[in-house]
């Protein structure tokens, strides 16, 4: 059965990608395509959508498509955990709501490479995150690395919290889940993430490097034709491919 998509954000660079995307597919097809001027009523009769607006933004295109049952998966940057349980709970308050599905990254191995160290995380008590993206990016930490250090912190259970000295430095990063993280916003770069896990005598290094646009490909269809599939808030790509990972249903 095809799929009716209406995406918010079409005329930016991951809503030309989606467009795209719909276009090439054989199980996708347009319903909608909504710009900064355009009415969210529009994507009434769509069957899932698409966010990928900016932060002002979001909150209420998320919160029109769940009231009005049309599932979304939301690739806007931006969304802190505390912003994600309020519409947990516009999703509970509201019958028949459609999912939201939060995706951070649609790269596939990005979120393999975050999920690979949360599951080495209790080994060891030292982790940082160093993020890198280009200049144009308007938030930090991304909402990759919010989501990795997420993920560590739920990862380390019974381990507690890593060791983070001297936190009360600005230069020592945001702590995220008791983890410092770093953004640099640069130039020349395009996207990519380094966990580094520290212990005794060694350290261990999952490294993520995003070289074309190309690589949410595969990421941005498979939320898309699972985002019909489950219900109420999911969060990460992980969820949707079945690592089996906590903290990712609500």
């Amino acid at each position: 059965m095809t799929k009716r998509v209406a995406v918010a954000g079409a005329t930016g660079k991951m809503g030309q990608l989606a467009l795209r995307l719909i276009d090439e597919s054989d199980d996708l097809e347009l319903h909608a395509a909504l710009d900064s001027r355009s009415s969210l009523d529009e994507m009434l009769g769509a069957d899932v959508a698409f966010d990928v607006t900016h932060p002002g933004a979001s909150a209420a295109i998320v919160e029109f498509a769940a009231g009005a049952g049309i599932p979304i998966v939301v690739g806007t940057s931006g969304w802190s955990s505390d912003r994600i349980a309020e519409i947990v709970q516009f999703v509970r308050g509201h019958d028949d709501a459609g999912a939201v599905v939060f995706v951070p990254n649609f790269s596939i191995g990005s979120v393999l490479a975050s999920s690979f160290a949360a599951l080495a995380a209790p080994y060891f008590d030292s982790i940082e995150i160093v993020e890198a993206h280009h200049a144009g990016k308007v938030d930090s930490p991304s909402g990759t690395a919010v989501r990795t250090a997420e993920l560590i912190g739920e990862g380390r259970g019974a381990a507690g919290p890593v060791a983070a000295p001297h936190a009360d430095q600005r230069a020592r990063g945001q702590l995220v889940s008791g983890i410092p993280v770093h953004s640099l916003r640069m130039s020349g770069v395009l996207a990519e993430q380094r966990v580094i896990l520290g212990g005794d005598g060694e350290t261990l290094t999952f490294t993520h490097s995003t070289l074309s646009p190309s690589s949410y490909e595969a990421g941005i269809l498979l939320a898309l034709r699972r985002a019909t599939e489950v219900s109420g808030v999911t969060v990460g790509l992980d969820a949707l491919l079945d690592l089996g990972l906590p903290g990712t249903a609500r």
